[in-house]
């Protein structure tokens, strides 16, 4: 990436201020530098930078040519029109908790001036990365990674860290994954099955099952940990019998059903989904079985995805911080596209236990 030479424009008591710190110093950037390419005075170079009037078009062209000949990065303002655009690469919107991240991170964006590019995967469709590489072509200033191969624990690396090597500011929400030197933002999965177990214990449960999606995303190992762990604190449940409590299916209506049914044939009372779509299909599994929810059966979801308060009945839920979340991973992209070094980090956001109807005493069986 060519260093970016112009970390600080600001306007002053006496008129438009350029500071000027090279990030290598044995390249020094001057004006004077830029003003002898350019063939102008250092005076009409002030005036590009700041977007000042008073230079025609040709000069002003002259000046950014300037700057580009001389290897260095033009200041955010000054950039082409198409480096306000932010790409928003995500799963298919067929699970709602999708189009409410959408919505915020979208708004955020659109806030700060930059038009995000939504990208949304399906089955047999474009993969994520044939979506990073249109993105690219289009000369986005970043991009925004939900749920994506990040959150596969089996995914190679090197994709995002070619995306870093070039200098593209990356963000990924709801997964980790070893060697990526970007910024992470989670929902805290450990202490979401530690809520939905100590809500089910209270309510008179031991049976409890976990009904989860496939084994190599990183949010599914949490949520077993978790949930492993929460077991053992709450009620003593020794790992073989917690082996029985939990099986891996798809995120999906179909797959909520595939699994409560085997769940509930194993004798759980209860039922915790890895998201609100898979509670759904618990719900209507058990009512295939000749079972009321949560009269003979709760279920607790995974997102409070938008609706989830309107179901029959209305689905007891972990609400993950989708506002709080979407705005954390803009604030940290526009931070690195501003020019602050991005920290290598995952920040990890508090859940919420939403309880409404799913849920009840555990039921008094012969």
């Amino acid at each position: 990436m060519s260093p970016t030479i112009f970390t600080h424009v600001r306007e002053g008591a006496s008129g438009a201020v350029v500071r000027v710190r090279p990030v290598n110093e044995s390249r020094s950037a001057r004006l004077a530098d830029i003003a002898a390419q350019a063939d102008v005075s250092e005076a009409t170079v002030s005036r590009v930078l700041n977007a000042r009037p008073g230079v025609s078009d040709a000069t002003r062209q002259a000046v950014l040519t300037a700057i580009d000949v001389l290897g260095y990065d033009r200041p955010t303002r000054l950039k082409p029109k198409s480096a306000l655009l932010v790409g928003l690469v995500m799963p298919e919107l067929v699970n709602p908790i999708f189009p409410a991240f959408a919505q915020v991170i979208e708004t955020a964006l659109a806030a700060e001036g930059f038009t995000p590019v939504l990208c949304t995967q399906t089955p047999g469709g474009v993969h994520e990365d044939d979506y990073v590489q249109m993105l690219l072509d289009r000369g986005v200033s970043g991009i925004i990674f939900l749920s994506g191969q990040h959150a596969d624990a089996t995914s190679d690396p090197a994709r995002y860290q070619a995306l870093r090597e070039r200098g593209l500011p990356i963000v990924l929400v709801n997964g980790w994954l070893a060697g990526v030197d970007a910024p992470f933002v989670s929902n805290d999965d450990v202490a979401s099955m530690d809520l939905a177990v100590s809500h089910l214990v209270q309510l008179g449960h031991t049976e409890i099952g976990l009904a989860l999606g496939p084994e190599r995303y990183t949010p599914v190992v949490r949520k077993l940990q978790g949930f492993r762990a929460a077991m053992r604190d709450h009620l003593g449940a020794d790992p073989a019998h917690l082996e029985r409590l939990v099986t891996h299916t798809v995120f999906s209506l179909e797959g909520g059903a595939a699994a409560a049914g085997r769940l509930i044939g194993r004798g759980a009372t209860a039922v915790i989904c890895g998201s609100d779509l898979m509670a759904l299909g618990a719900i209507r599994q058990a009512r295939s079985m000749g079972l009321a929810v949560p009269r003979d059966v709760s279920v607790v979801g995974y997102d409070d995805s938008t609706m989830m308060g309107f179901t029959d009945p209305p689905l007891t839920t972990i609400r993950q911080s989708v506002e709080a979340m979407g705005d954390a991973a803009v604030r940290a992209l526009l931070d690195e596209i501003g020019g602050e070094a991005p920290p290598s980090a995952e920040y990890v956001f508090r859940p919420e236990l939403v309880v409404r109807g799913s849920t009840g005493a555990v039921p008094h069986r012969a």
